[in-house]
């Protein structure tokens, strides 16, 4: 506690409802303190800093003008709203933030009343707000009442067509609705495309000491242009900045840019909002993600997600890797075969750095394509490049692939076009929750015809994918590989291109076989060595392949086996289903054959270490050698024992 900063206004504050009681000037003490409060957080737990403290003036000033939860303040993504949940009755365990049993990294339903809608992926905001102004308006929800529905976008998350579907809708509709663009001029990497230059022109056509004055000059005038409409509001940013047209033209009052950390700019702003506003509302702020703490100001991602961390130093507090990190390796060996081959392009959606792309750029710069954060956009696109004859590599965190399935089904599959999807962060990821688990990439996938589905058990067999995916062109094929690092394996020095649906069998045994997919593998080995102790051993095969399944292998080890089991990190629907589907058919069932298939189960696991989250869905080794022993029907002791 000692090293904790000294908060006196911070501390009276239990509810939003208490910031009501400040003047202005208390106010901005309160930022003060909360940034301070919001630093210390995170150096303690690690997680996403740079958003939040870019939003800590807007928070406070949205809090103490609008009436939360009753005012329904959305936020988009989520990731920066650390210091809403300290002002919204939580800072009593903002520090077990993305840890097991503490609170989500991002705004959740079941976590407060202030959080009236879960965020973790980009652009959702505006739509959500909007259902919150038509429901106001119908009578919805009539015992506790709508006021105002608020969405805090980020330029980052305008990139997105979504936010734009919403704002077409809004305008038509006319509700009254407030827009807050949270343009920090980054959302993860820096913005890309043609909207983030059309935001960049808004201020950089005028130097920012001209805007700020006059947005600080529109503050005294603000009640005129509501009451006469957005007339003299659009002639006066025209003047100001030739801003606003785009908005306006889907029917927003659009105001702003204004220094978005300036208490006397945004409070005087917002509550002629409240006050005078009958339509849709945009308002423009300018912040700085990082702003107040230097070391995450000063960091090329604006410290987005961060280690535990020394306040002085900024020094983060990470762990010596034992391996090369998968994403990494990726780049590595996508890169390796670009060299080879000139038609080997990359493709991202906001997330250079995150896939290792940044990489591939830096040796490769036109042949690598940072879309923004348009999943949609990015497997069509991909698509586009592979029917005019290019090798396109999208890398896609699974989580995010969700976002574009139509057009993986529609532009990709039907049309059988060789795009290549690299999928990151496969499997359950640790603090980042249940909104950013890869689950159900192969369950969505492997149902696709003509699509070839991988997995790699290490990260060698990652190298391998890569060639084999640059060596496909019979139609879509995709790989999965999961977050952090590798098991430690010796690596090639370039990739040799796999036997499509062929898998490789790691040790021979009898009485049961245990099937793995994915990197679940290193467990299946670890249940091994302890079956070996009780003088069981296992045949162990890494599939390789959930699409085309490997009928051979799995015939064999059906043929040559009293059971079989399953392994992978995906959902009920994947490979086990598959191979389920395969036994059946083939009338193997019939012969006796005792079959189990070892999936995530049918929940959403809340965030915490990775470890933890497979031991809830009961995926590591101990589980493992439990269900062999059951297929064999053998009791553990410990069993025998209770």
């Amino acid at each position: 506690m000692t090293n904790r900063p000294k908060t006196p206004l911070l501390d009276r504050v239990n509810t939003p409802a208490d910031l009501k009681a400040f003047s202005d000037m208390e106010l901005r003490q309160v930022a003060d303190e909360l940034r301070a409060e919001t630093i210390s957080a995170v150096s303690e737990t690690g997680g996403h800093l740079g958003a939040g403290l870019g939003v800590v003036e807007l928070t406070v000033a949205l809090h103490s003008v609008f009436d939360a939860p009753r005012d329904k303040i959305v936020w988009d993504v989520s990731h920066q709203t650390y210091p809403h949940k300290i002002l919204t009755g939580r800072r009593d365990r903002i520090r077990t933030i993305r840890q097991k049993d503490g609170l989500s990294g991002f705004t959740k339903r079941s976590e407060s009343p202030y959080d009236p809608f879960g965020a973790a992926h980009s652009s959702t905001s505006i739509s959500a707000a909007l259902g919150f102004a038509v429901a106001r308006d119908l009578g919805g929800d009539s015992d506790t009442g709508h006021g105002d529905a608020i969405a805090v976008i980020g330029d980052g998350a305008m990139s997105a067509g979504m936010a734009y579907e919403a704002m077409n809708n809004a305008g038509h509709m006319g509700k009254r609705m407030i827009i807050i663009l949270n343009d920090n001029e980054m959302s993860i990497a820096p913005p890309t495309g043609a909207m983030s230059s059309y935001l960049s022109r808004l201020y950089t056509e005028a130097p920012f000491h001209t805007l700020k004055d006059a947005a600080k000059g529109a503050v005294s005038f603000l009640p005129e242009p509501f009451r006469e409409g957005a007339k003299r509001a659009k002639e006066m940013i025209k003047g100001m900045a030739m801003g606003g047209t785009l908005f306006e033209e889907l029917g927003f009052s659009y105001l702003g840019p204004i220094d978005g950390h300036d208490m006397t700019q945004l409070l005087p702003v917002l509550r002629a909002i409240k006050a005078r506003a009958h339509g849709p509302i945009l308002l423009h702020v300018l912040t700085k993600k990082g702003k107040g703490y230097e070391h995450a100001e000063t960091r090329p991602d604006r410290g987005h997600a961060t280690a535990k961390f020394d306040v002085a130093s900024g020094e983060q507090k990470k762990s010596t890797p034992n391996a090369p990190a998968y994403t990494k390796v990726f780049a590595n060996a996508l890169i390796r075969e670009a060299e080879e081959d000139s038609r080997i392009c990359a493709v991202t959606a906001a997330m250079p750095d995150g896939t290792g792309l940044d990489l591939f750029d830096k040796k490769f710069p036109s042949r690598c394509f940072d879309v923004g954060i348009a999943e949609q956009h990015a497997v069509t696109f991909s698509a586009g490049l592979a029917a005019g004859g290019m090798k396109p590599f999208a890398a896609i965190y699974s989580t995010f692939l969700q976002r574009g399935y139509d057009q993986v089904v529609h532009d990709v599959a039907i049309q059988r076009l060789p795009v290549r999807f690299a999928i990151d962060r496969a499997g359950l990821v640790g603090a980042d929750g249940a909104t950013h688990a890869g689950s159900y990439d192969v369950a969505y996938l492997t149902n696709l015809p003509g699509f070839t589905v991988m997995a790699a058990a290490d990260e060698a067999e990652l190298v391998h994918m890569v060639a084999t995916a640059a060596a496909h062109d019979e139609g879509p094929i995709a790989f999965r590989y999961p977050r952090g690092e590798g098991v430690g394996v010796e690596m090639p020095e370039r990739g040799t291109p796999l036997q499509i649906g062929k898998g490789r069998t790691i040790q021979k045994g009898s009485g049961v076989a245990i099937l793995s997919f994915g990197t679940r593998l290193k467990e299946v080995q670890e249940a091994a060595e302890k079956l070996e102790a009780r003088g069981i051993r296992p045949t162990i095969a890494d599939a390789r392949f959930a699409k085309p399944l490997d009928r051979e292998l799995i015939l064999q080890l059906a043929e040559e086996h009293d059971g079989l089991i399953t392994v992978e990190e995906g959902a009920v629907g994947g490979f086990g289903s598959h191979v389920a589907q395969l036994l059946a058919e083939e009338g193997v069932f019939d012969a006796g054959l005792r079959y189990r298939s070892m999936v995530l189960p049918d929940i959403f696991i809340d965030q915490a270490s990775p470890e933890d989250m497979y031991a809830v869905a009961k995926l590591n080794a101990e589980d493992i050698e439990a269900k062999v022993l059951d297929v064999m029907g053998i009791a553990r002791m410990s069993e025998r024992r209770a």
